[in-house]
C-alpha cells in the first residue's frame, strides 16, 4: 500500500521537544513547532487559556507574549534628538517614528500593551551626581590656557552652582566637542559634527533661543535635557500620540524620566519601579539611539530578567549602519528577540480573545 503524502511528511518531521528555561517564579516554556512562550502561565493547565496571547514572529523564532504582562518603551524620541530646529533633519530616527505611528502604537493600544515613554529628564539633583563620563558625551565648557585667572594654568577646579551648573569667572568658557575639540567655521565655533556650540554646553546647560523651521516661531529651548523644557519634549508628531494616550482610561500612557543612557541602570530606578508594580516582564523596544539609549536599556533590562524584544525598524541611530546591525545582531543572538512593526501588528490583527 502507498504510503500518502501527508504521511510522508509526517515520517519525515522531526519530533516535537519541549522545554522549561529559568526557575520557578521567572520562566519560558519552548516548543520546537511553536517557539517560545513567554507568557509566564500558572501551574493549572487551565491558566494558559485564562489570558490574551499574543504570538508574533521575529527574524528567528515564533514568540507568544501575554499583552497584560507586556509594555512598549519608547526611548529619547525628544526634540533634542529628532526637531529641525537642532538640525535633526529626515533621518533614520523620523523614519522609526513614522513606523511606530503607523504600526507599532495602534497595535499597542489594540492589544491592550503599556506604553512608556522613556526620556532623558534630569533634575538638578541629578545634575550634582551625573559622573564626568556622561557628562562628556554631550559637551563641557573649557576655559582657554592663555586666561590668567590668579590660580593655576588650568583655570583652577570651578564651584558648582546650586543648580549643579559649573560656574566659571570671567571670561565665560568654550564649548567643546565629547574629545575636548574646538573647530571654527564661518566665525562661529562648530563641533566635529559641525553644529552651533554655543547650544552643545553640556548636560544642564542652556540651549538659547531656537528658531522652529515648520512655523518661524521663536522659542526657548531651555537647559539641555532638563525635564520641563522645550528641547525634552516629545517630537511633535509623537507628542500628539502621547497626549491620545495618556488619557485613556485603561494602561493610559506613561511618561518616565531617566537620568543615564540607560533607563535600567544601577539597583532600581523609576523604570523598573513601574514595571514591577504593574507584573510587566516583557519589553517591546523601540527610540534613538539604537546603538546607544536603547542597547544601553537593553543591556540592563536582559540583565534584570526581562524579555526584551526589539522592534529594529521602530529604532534608529546616527551612527554609521554597521552600528545598527551589531545591536540588531546582538538581540537576536543573545539578549532577546528581533522583529519589526509591522510583524507586531499583524500579530495583533491575528490575536485571538
Amino acid at each position: 500500500m502507498p504510503i500518502s503524502r501527508s504521511t510522508a511528511d509526517a515520517a519525515l518531521e522531526p519530533p516535537n521537544r519541549h522545554a522549561f528555561i529559568g526557575n520557578a517564579s521567572n520562566f519560558w516554556l519552548h516548543s520546537a513547532r511553536t517557539g517560545f512562550d513567554l507568557t509566564r502561565p500558572g501551574k493549572e493547565p487551565s491558566d494558559r487559556l485564562a489570558f490574551s496571547r499574543l504570538r508574533i514572529e521575529t527574524i528567528t523564532t515564533p514568540i507568544t507574549l501575554s499583552p497584560a504582562k507586556t509594555a512598549l518603551v519608547i526611548i529619547d524620541m525628544q526634540n533634542f534628538f529628532l526637531s529641525p530646529a537642532f538640525g535633526r533633519f529626515k533621518g533614520a530616527g523620523h523614519a522609526a517614528a513614522e513606523k511606530l505611528l503607523e504600526y507599532a502604537i495602534p497595535a499597542a493600544r489594540k492589544a491592550g500593551i503599556q506604553i512608556i515613554w522613556l526620556n532623558w529628564g534630569l533634575s538638578d539633583e541629578d545634575l550634582q551626581s551625573i559622573p564626568p563620563a556622561v557628562k562628556r558625551a554631550f559637551g563641557f565648557e573649557a576655559v582657554p590656557d592663555d586666561v590668567d585667572d590668579g590660580d593655576d594654568e588650568a583655570g583652577g577646579i570651578p564651584e558648582v552652582g546650586g543648580r549643579g551648573e559649573v560656574c566659571v569667572e570671567k571670561p565665560s568658557g568654550h564649548s567643546v566637542d565629547r574629545h575636548g575639540d574646538l573647530r571654527r567655521k564661518g566665525g562661529h565655533r562648530l563641533l566635529e559634527n559641525g553644529k552651533d556650540s554655543r547650544i552643545y554646553k553640556g548636560l544642564g546647560a542652556p540651549c538659547g533661543t531656537i528658531i522652529l523651521p515648520e512655523t518661524g516661531e521663536t522659542v526657548d529651548a531651555g537647559r539641555l535635557l532638563m525635564r520641563d523644557t522645550w528641547n525634552a519634549a516629545l517630537y511633535a508628531p509623537l507628542a500628539a500620540a502621547y497626549e491620545e494616550g495618556s488619557k485613556l482610561s485603561e494602561k493610559p500612557d506613561v511618561w518616565i524620566h531617566k537620568n543615564r543612557l540607560s533607563g535600567l541602570w544601577g539597583g532600581t530606578t523609576p523604570c523598573q519601579e513601574f514595571l514591577e508594580e504593574q507584573g510587566i516582564k516583557s519589553l517591546l523596544f523601540a527610540g534613538v539611539n539604537t546603538d546607544q539609549c536603547v542597547s544601553g536599556t537593553v543591556t540592563d533590562a536582559f540583565n534584570k530578567g526581562y524579555d526584551c524584544v526589539l522592534l529594529s525598524d521602530g529604532c534608529g541611530t546616527t551612527s554609521p549602519s554597521y552600528a545598527q546591525q551589531c545591536i540588531e545582531f546582538n538581540v537576536a543572538k543573545t539578549l532577546g528577540f528581533v522583529t519589526s512593526c509591522r510583524q507586531f501588528a499583524e500579530g495583533v490583527e491575528q490575536m485571538g480573545p
